[in-house]
């Protein structure tokens, strides 16, 4: 194969309660084009002016790594990048670009790779899997590392589901936000975080929409990450009151998403309110739930 297109969705990862291990991929695309050819990396849209243009962008990472999985060398390639995915404000462009990296250099090198190796190459490039496994097996996604491994389950998406995600102008640095948390939490927030985590999964498999207000709600990262974005507070509160079910910081933020069912006009502007009267420049979103990953469209 000379040439390969793939894409990658959005993906909004913690969900809440569930911090690295839950995600669920959106219908926001990111279109990665990989063929043979001298060594060029090009990006034209969503984050075109602050990405890496060269064998620092995670599109090369991917493509790279698929290559030394599969036991080749790696060839000279051109990279063309069109990124619909806002860039740095927590809805998983980086997974993304490392997913789409995967699955295209997997295809040049001829490999085939099932849903479980690439959650691997990918999780231990991000670091987390709540990002990546819903970018590669669509809707909602929960992974463990257990004994040297990742293991990946899905969770059935209700398919009346939709969210409103406002994604503020100002772009967040996930390494220095997650150096804010710590590294032990007190056996109360623990317990907190374990029932909600478990109620959301069982709230999205039921369809029980009503539980989603409480199996949203976390104390293990979102109080620390708020103090960095004081807005975050108001545009949940703001959600809740405009008629969503539940509504959290999406990743590190500072995007912040609401789920529903309905009524997104009214939440959009209820969270559009709430971030100017915080002076918080952005735009809301309605996405729906990606019900595929991040797929081969075009090759030759």
């Amino acid at each position: 194969m000379d040439r390969v297109t793939v894409r990658a969705p959005a993906t909004t990862a913690n969900m809440g309660p569930g911090f690295d291990c839950i995600g669920m991929a959106f219908e926001m695309w990111n279109d990665l084009t990989v063929e043979r050819g001298r060594f060029h990396v090009s990006t034209d849209g969503e984050g075109a002016n602050e990405l890496p243009q060269d064998a620092r962008n995670l599109v090369v990472t991917g493509v790279e790594a698929a290559f030394h999985k599969a036991g080749k060398e790696v060839p000279a390639l051109n990279y063309s990048c069109h990124n619909r995915i806002p860039h740095g404000r927590g809805l998983g462009s980086s997974a993304a670009a490392i997913v789409a990296g995967l699955i295209a250099g997997a295809a040049l090198a001829g490999a085939r790779f099932e849903n479980g190796d690439l959650v691997s190459l990918a999780a231990d490039l991000e670091g987390h899997p709540d990002n990546v496994a819903p970018a590669i097996y669509g809707g909602c996604a929960i992974g463990v590392h257990d004994a040297g491994r990742w293991v990946i389950d899905t969770v059935p998406v209700p398919a009346d589901l939709s969210a409103v995600v406002f994604v503020p102008d100002l772009m967040t640095n996930t390494h220095e936000s997650r150096a804010r948390l710590p590294e032990r939490i007190p056996r109360s927030d623990a317990i907190y975080n374990i029932g909600r985590a478990a109620m959301l999964v069982s709230a999205l498999h039921k369809s029980e929409f009503h539980l989603l207000r409480q199996a949203t709600q976390d104390r293990l990262h979102q109080p620390l990450r708020g103090q960095a974005f004081p807005a975050l507070d108001r545009l949940i509160k703001a959600a809740l009151n405009g008629g969503a079910h539940g509504a959290f910081l999406s990743g590190a933020g500072p995007s912040v998403m609401a789920l529903t069912t309905g009524r997104e006009v009214t939440v959009m502007y209820e969270m559009a309110e709430a971030a100017r009267i915080s002076e918080v420049p952005g735009k809301p979103w309605v996405l729906k739930p990606a019900r595929r990953g991040a797929h081969v469209v075009d090759s030759e």
